[in-house]
């Protein structure tokens, strides 16, 4: 195994310094043994009770003596071992006391890095650094905990880099400064949850099935054993999105849209430039009388799937510009012919397609509508699918994949038009990828100094 900063002396380069987390760190670190315990328990709670009947006060009281120290040596050891360092090409990390481990996360592969703030690492002033790197799965890297101030600084290091910086002024270039676009009010964000269908769903089963156990039953135990898990998880699911949505802030910068939001546990995200493959306006049926809406994203290899959490339509079709440069919302779409309602009875009425010079776009549903668009550079396949039914009624469906391993679908198309927009689609995105800019962090290029020079705080 190479020495610290030797693998960078035998490649010629200056070593890199390494650098340890925030010394609460251990203090997260060392509930592990502890959870290990907790989790024989649960699993064999009846041979658990059974050793714990068994211990004496005197047993008991040197099992935490020694169960506290263990844990605590667990938590100083792992945040000991782990080190990170940032080279000119790559973010290093290593962690592992008896095996070993290096990550190497090449700067250019770094999609988005977001800083998060846990309830009770806002109390310790400390901040959660976590990315995403293409070519990983779901679960980010991250560095858990950093200060609040090293977490800001070294992502804005990090990003300065990956925008071709040169490492010895990154660190001098500081977090861009940041323009609001929206701030959803409490009020608004609280009035939308009520308003949601999900919402008034989950009370209605939890008032429905216990009345029809009590019917079937007459048993108040099984009545409060259904009601109660019902009823508390229609409330959690309410509650827990307007806390994790509450003072939703997006701002844009030239690392792209920032977005700030969170009550108890905070979060500072990105959605990065050129990497929103889908951008869906999602307009619920109880918020059309206020003209609200919804605008979800599909971002390349990142969990980001939120930009506006509600918002006045004019406002959420601004900020999608500021998403997708050049890029304007249909304002209609066209319906399938008539004869589709003899594959989907009514609901075809909800399905209607529209294509611009810049995007794809599909709406579909009746009750919930959703325009889903797509840029044609971002298209990477386009597809033709046609049933039996649908052959014999003419119609067919056009199927759009994106880099984000998801498909929009314009359905029950006129066949004849669903063949022209097949062939006349793949052109579209040949040229839009053609014309495309490259994916990078931070619009200003490295040779103008003056916007380099606007990013220094």
């Amino acid at each position: 195994m190479t020495a610290p900063g030797v693998e960078d002396a035998v490649r010629g380069k200056e070593p890199a310094t390494e650098r340890r987390l925030h010394p609460v760190t251990p203090l997260r670190r060392a509930w592990a043994p502890v959870a290990v315990v907790i989790g024989w328990a649960v699993h064999d709670p009846d041979q658990a009770q059974h050793q714990l009947a068994r211990l004496t006060a005197t047993t008991l009281l040197i099992a935490i003596a020694v169960l506290v120290p263990v844990a605590a040596l667990y938590g100083f050891m792992t945040w000991w071992f782990t080190h990170f360092a940032v080279t000119e090409s790559e973010l290093r990390i290593r962690t592992g006391l008896l095996f070993r481990r290096t990550a190497h996360i090449r700067l250019e592969r770094i999609q988005a890095i977001d800083v998060t703030q846990p309830l009770l690492a806002r109390v310790a002033g400390v901040a959660k650094l976590k990315l995403d790197v293409i070519g990983t799965d779901k679960k980010k890297d991250e560095l858990a905990f950093l200060g609040e101030r090293e977490a800001r600084a070294l992502r804005a290091e990090l990003l300065a880099r990956a925008a071709g910086f040169a490492p010895e002024t990154a660190h001098e270039v500081g977090e861009a400064p940041a323009r609001e676009l929206l701030r959803t009010p409490p009020l608004d964000l609280a009035v939308s949850v009520v308003l949601t269908g999900a919402t008034w769903g989950s009370l209605v089963a939890a008032i429905v099935v216990p009345s029809l156990l009590w019917l079937a039953t007459h048993s108040v135990w099984t009545v409060l054993a259904t009601g109660v898990p019902l009823l508390g998880a229609a409330g959690a699911s309410s509650v827990g999105r307007f806390v994790g949505e509450y003072d939703w802030t997006v701002g844009e910068s030239p690392d792209g849209l920032r977005i700030d939001h969170g009550l108890l546990d905070r979060t500072h995200e990105t959605v990065p430039p050129g990497r929103v493959q889908t951008v869906r306006i999602v307009e619920p049926l109880l918020w059309r009388r206020r003209g609200w809406v919804r605008v979800e994203l599909d971002v390349a290899g990142s969990s980001n799937s939120v930009l506006v959490p509600v918002a006045p339509r004019a406002v959420a079709e601004s900020v999608v510009a500021r998403v997708l440069p050049g890029v304007t919302v249909p304002a209609a779409v066209s319906r399938p012919p008539k004869r589709a309602g003899r594959c989907v009875p009514v609901w075809w009425r909800g399905h209607g397609l529209a294509v611009t010079d810049a995007v794809f776009a599909t709406r579909h549903g009746l009750l919930r509508r959703s325009l889903a668009l797509v840029p044609h550079a971002k298209v990477q396949s386009v597809r033709l699918a046609q049933g039996p039914w649908e052959r014999l009624w003419r119609v067919a469906d056009v199927h759009v994949d994106t880099g984000a391993n998801k498909t929009v679908t314009a359905r029950l198309r006129d066949a004849q038009e669903a063949a022209e927009l097949l062939r006349a689609q793949a052109e579209r995105s040949r040229t839009g990828r053609r014309d495309a800019r490259p994916d990078r962090w931070m619009a200003p290029p490295a040779d103008d100094a003056e916007a380099q020079e606007s990013r220094r705080p």
